[in-house]
């Protein structure tokens, strides 16, 4: 458990309390978040700061919630449309929204468990990310024309 770490937790999923407010629920990756921290919203939409009001495990108010709590965390001010799930709930400063990002990767063979086809520049996979997966788009770098199954990329 990583508790001496910046507050991180991806939203599984969001909901609203009827005089009360919006919860947003998921596991605490790392870090530790109380009622009365701020926190922000990161990732698919444009950061947002908010206050952690309270902080819920099985209906019961916690004092605090720390990495591998399964939590509920009530934010002030915001709405049901501004988070959703895939985004994450961090320390303020702590995470950086990004884009794009460059890997080197091993495709896998069909014997493996993966393609049997190869692919080229413009492929679109699905990319998975905690709580969320995304249509991205592949850009191949150099003289690299198409990728084969059991290459490096």
């Amino acid at each position: 458990r990583e508790v001496d770490k910046p507050f991180l937790m991806p939203v599984e999923d969001v909901f609203t309390i009827t005089g009360r407010g919006t919860v947003v629920t998921g596991r605490v990756e790392r870090g530790q978040v109380k009622a009365g921290d701020e926190v922000e919203i990161v990732g698919l939409k444009e950061t947002r700061k908010t206050i952690v009001t309270a902080v819920e495990m099985f209906k019961k108010d916690l004092d605090f919630a720390q990495a591998g709590d399964n939590v509920g965390a009530l934010l002030r001010g915001i709405n049901r449309e501004d988070v959703q799930r895939g985004q994450v709930l961090a320390k303020p400063g702590s995470v950086k929204p990004h884009s794009k990002f460059v890997a080197q990767v091993y495709v896998l063979t069909k014997e493996e468990g993966g393609r049997h086809t190869a692919f080229f520049s413009q492929y679109r996979p699905q990319f998975y990310f905690r709580t969320t997966d995304i249509t991205g788009v592949v850009e191949l770098q150099g003289d690299v024309k198409m990728v084969m199954p059991g290459d490096n990329a």
